[in-house]
């Protein structure tokens, strides 16, 4: 066992070579599909297995602010470039204050806008409710919430969110599906006997509910592959793209990018994507201009969630 560990551990180290000096693989930038922000890593709960550690005390990732959003959707204006969505993604992103104005300048600028929620008490605070209300009267078709909910069932959810969490969450989606939001859900695959099985429970829960939710299509209803980073991992080379049949434009950090405000810092920069916010080698830089460029396959997430789950967190 020992050995296997520091085989893992020495793993994913070098952004050219992998441990058996074959050449990584590697995604170039092709185009803005997503442009994420994260709004900060405060959230009201603390999850088991939370891959960004978001918590009530975790504000490593400090909260953005319009300012620092209106900056980029300025520079996407002077680079030509025009994402296809924007994201925002937490943390619970409506702990933030201002993010019901972060959300409208983005609406205002002609955006479809997905934001990633758990549903729960910030979203339910009187001001977000009447905000949010406002904006999707305002924007029809514009803005969508994509619901956390790990389980259709309550047990299982509550074992990773904590206990109440999953009636606190369907209080939330009762309120925006009587309110005609555009909702998506997503769950977690490690939670269910198989993906098949996740999406038939879950079409009983939205049937149940009378959500307008569809259980079978996987923009409507994401099932995440998991991000264990202790769990062993193989690598990918330049040979994967043909022995999986898959191809470097199919990952997400081909596609979009994140933008995060680090504690301590008077300015947010950009990283590969949502995943690995932490990760000094996957910050691309202040500007989404400095942004474009190759991504190395080095972190663990890379091959499990990206490659071999295809995953990705853009709708």
């Amino acid at each position: 066992m020992k050995d296997t560990d520091d085989i893992t551990r020495k793993k994913f180290r070098d952004p050219f070579y992998t441990l058996d000096g074959s050449q990584r693989a590697s995604v170039p930038f092709e185009r803005m599909k997503t442009l994420w922000f994260n709004t900060g890593t405060l959230c009201n709960i603390e999850c088991a297995n939370c891959y960004i550690k978001s918590s009530p005390t975790n504000d490593d990732l400090i909260y953005l602010t319009q300012d620092d959003v209106a900056h980029y959707l300025a520079e996407m204006d002077s680079l030509h470039i025009r994402a296809e969505e924007i994201g925002f993604t937490g943390g619970e992103p409506f702990m933030n204050p201002e993010m019901i104005s972060i959300t409208e300048q983005c609406l205002v600028a002609g955006y479809p806008v997905l934001v990633l929620t758990n549903a729960m008490r910030p979203m339910m605070r009187p001001s977000v409710k009447t905000g949010l209300l406002k904006l999707n009267e305002t924007y029809p078709g514009q803005l969508t919430l994509r619901i956390s909910l790990d389980h259709f069932d309550r047990d299982i959810h509550d074992r990773e969110r904590g206990k109440g969490s999953y009636d606190l969450t369907l209080d939330g989606m009762r309120w925006l599906s009587t309110h005609k939001f555009q909702m998506h859900v997503a769950g977690r695959a490690d939670f269910a006997e198989n993906e098949a099985s996740a999406r038939e429970g879950y079409a009983a829960l939205f049937a149940q509910e009378g959500f307008c939710v569809d259980a079978f299509d996987p923009k409507q209803t994401v099932v995440f592959p998991e991000m264990d980073e202790a769990r062993d991992v193989p690598e990918i080379t330049t040979a994967c793209w043909d022995i999986l049949q898959t191809s470097p434009n199919a990952l997400m950090c081909s596609h979009s990018r994140m933008v995060v405000k680090r504690k301590g810092r008077e300015k947010a920069s950009v990283v590969a994507c949502t995943l690995l916010p932490y990760e000094a080698e996957f910050e691309l830089g202040p500007t989404l201009d400095e942004a474009r460029k190759s991504v190395s396959l080095n972190h663990p997430h890379c091959a499990k969630f990206c490659v071999l789950g295809k995953g990705s967190c853009s709708a």
